[in-house]
């Protein structure tokens, strides 16, 4: 593929993305005049890709909102934060980068075997929003998509026992920030071929990527397999999450709640 299929390519996926992620953003009211959203990079493909989307969004939207990228380095070995510094420096984006050791307690308090992942993310989280608070930050942006969605979704119902996913707009149990998924309705493959085409300084994460058999990629393979019969699989359970029919289920403490 020559620069100009390239540039071509890629030009069509950012527009087919940023439609997503507008009608995401349209549906559950994520952007508002005067917000000042934290957005929040791993270092990843997905965070990366929401990153860029938002600050294509901020230069068009009918509203004006601040955006400012946060890294937390959690004392990872190997960690190549620099990489993101590197980036945002050469895009010219408002940036701060944290740090603080919650590897080494995921290490101490998680058994042989078990897997890091909530644990890191409790950490991680509290560190975020305690520098949301700080700064004044209203909004914090994840990069969750379409497929995470999807894939909690059936985490919740097969290890769990609840029908329950990922919002894409949630205010925070003490109501000072509000949590928004603005790619809720991208599919990954989308945000992995565009990440590739941005040529984005991914780091990998280690830590949880390390661990063999987790839930999470046991329900991703069976996606993969239904969708290979079936390719509208994906897109069914994600509409199922905004189709609920609360009078064909057994909470009945759901249904007293509904009832006028």
């Amino acid at each position: 593929m020559d620069g100009l299929e390239t540039r071509q390519k890629l030009e069509a996926l950012e527009r087919r993305l940023l439609n997503d992620v507008g009608r995401c953003v349209k549906e559950h009211d994520l952007l508002e005049e005067g917000d000042r959203v934290m957005v929040a990079v791993s270092g990843g493909k997905d965070s990366y890709t929401l990153l860029h989307l938002l600050r294509k969004l901020q230069a068009r939207a009918p509203v004006r909102f601040e955006l400012m990228a946060v890294t937390l380095d959690q004392g990872q070995p190997g960690f190549e934060g620099q990489k993101i510094q590197d980036y945002m420096d050469r895009e010219g984006i408002p940036f701060r980068m944290l740090r603080q050791d919650t590897y080494s307690v995921v290490l101490d308090k998680v058994q042989e075997g078990k897997t890091y992942c909530s644990l890191c993310s409790r950490l991680r989280r509290g560190v975020l929003y305690r520098f949301a608070g700080e700064e004044g930050f209203n909004k914090i942006a994840l990069g969750h998509h379409r497929d995470d969605l999807i894939e909690t979704l059936l985490l919740n119902v097969l290890y769990a026992g609840q029908i329950k996913s990922m919002p894409a707009r949630l205010t925070t149990d003490d109501g000072r920030f509000e949590v928004i998924r603005p790619m809720a309705l991208v599919a990954e493959s989308r945000i992995i071929e565009f990440a590739a085409l941005m040529q984005f300084p991914i780091l990998p994460c280690n830590l949880c990527g390390s661990q063999d058999g987790l839930h999470r990629q046991k329900i991703k393979r069976l996606l993969e397999d239904l969708s290979a019969e079936n390719p509208a699989v994906k897109g069914n359970v994600l509409a199922s999450l905004g189709q609920v029919i609360p009078s064909h289920l057994l909470d009945r403490g759901l249904l007293e709640r509904l009832a006028p």
